[in-house]
């Protein structure tokens, strides 16, 4: 085995067992790939249901991590636009085919042969990591590489529903969960200008989430206060997993309003079609982004100084970073730093 494709990972055996560290070799690095040393990887929601096989997907061993942050150390044959020693990211997406619609017209989010990076393939849960050129996004010199990582899966994805919905700073947004995407959305929407209305099932946090740029806090448990939002809103992003009154907040939307799925509810979600129909309203829902988006999304963080609020452990204790945020005690996103 050459030693420059043995890379050190911590990686699932099984399903509901502890990370272990795993070694493996790589293969010879393609034409097309980058190879990056990691500094840092964001600890995602996502990477738990691949540990855990949640999505009936998961081949074992698991090398997860998919909001990468560190710098080239080798380029195929056939990368572009990058350089050993660059500074760069890597998200949900590893790879796609660039040959079909979506990639030709510049929407390879939504190529259907799309390489994820933690689904059969080693992700950021180790000290390298390989992406197709494509989809190794340039780091802004003045974004600050220890807190960006999140941005690459949670910041993009609802970065995505502002584009996809033509959101402006004249509308009003709410959000639903004020999570892990649920407070990047805020502090994106309050860089972009618009009247933010945060739905929280926890009060308590509402001084919190005015500070981070919230106009209104409403308690998404209380129906009284949900039945007072009718016809308020342009966009509702829902970031939660959960079931909800899917009713009332179609009632909150106003005339051509939307509500935009980036969570992933159990059930399906049972929608009157009078509640569209009478209001021309739509249900949305958007996956990542595209490297373009990746890159727009980064530029304007860095632009406007925006970055998510991170807890950080070391990647040896990988271990009580999955605890910690299957607790639900994270705030608001888990980083973990390279310490091979």
């Amino acid at each position: 085995m050459s030693q420059s494709n043995l890379i050190q990972a911590y990686a699932a055996k099984a399903a509901h067992e502890p990370l272990v560290p795993y070694d493996f070799d790589a293969g010879e690095l393609k034409n097309s790939e980058v190879e990056v040393v990691v500094e840092y990887c964001g600890l995602c929601h996502s990477d738990v249901s691949m540990i855990n096989n949640e999505w009936g997907m998961s081949s074992y061993p698991v090398v997860a991590g998919h909001e990468v942050i560190g710098k080239v150390v080798r380029l195929g044959s056939g990368a572009k636009g990058l350089k050993l020693g660059q500074r760069v990211g890597i998200g949900w997406t590893a790879g796609s085919c660039g040959a079909c619609d979506s990639c030709i017209g510049g929407e390879q989010v939504l190529c259907g042969q799309q390489t994820p990076t933690i689904v059969g393939h080693a992700g950021g849960f180790a000290n390298k990591v390989r992406a197709d050129w494509q989809w190794v996004i340039p780091l802004p010199d003045d974004l600050d590489p220890e807190s960006a990582g999140p941005l690459l899966c949670g910041g993009v994805t609802v970065f995505t529903p502002l584009l996809q919905n033509e959101i402006t700073a004249l509308h009003h947004v709410g959000v639903i969960g004020i999570g892990g995407l649920g407070h990047i959305a805020i502090k994106l929407l309050k860089a972009w200008g618009c009247e933010i209305t945060a739905f929280s099932s926890n009060v308590e946090k509402t001084a919190e989430l005015k500070a981070m740029g919230a106009d209104h806090v409403v308690n998404s448990r209380d129906a009284e206060a949900l039945k007072a939002q009718q016809g308020k809103f342009d966009l509702i992003l829902s970031t939660v997993n959960v079931t909800l009154d899917w009713p009332a907040y179609l009632q909150a939307l106003a005339p051509k309003g939307t509500m935009h799925l980036v969570g992933l509810p159990l059930e399906p979600i049972k929608v009157p079609a009078v509640s569209l129909i009478s209001g021309a309203k739509s249900v949305t829902g958007s996956p990542t982004g595209s490297p373009a988006t990746l890159r727009q999304l980064l530029k304007f963080a860095a632009r406007k100084n925006i970055a998510p609020q991170i807890e950080v452990f070391p990647m040896s204790k990988i271990n009580d970073a999955l605890a910690h945020l299957e607790s639900g005690k994270a705030r608001y996103r888990v980083v973990l730093k390279a310490d091979f």
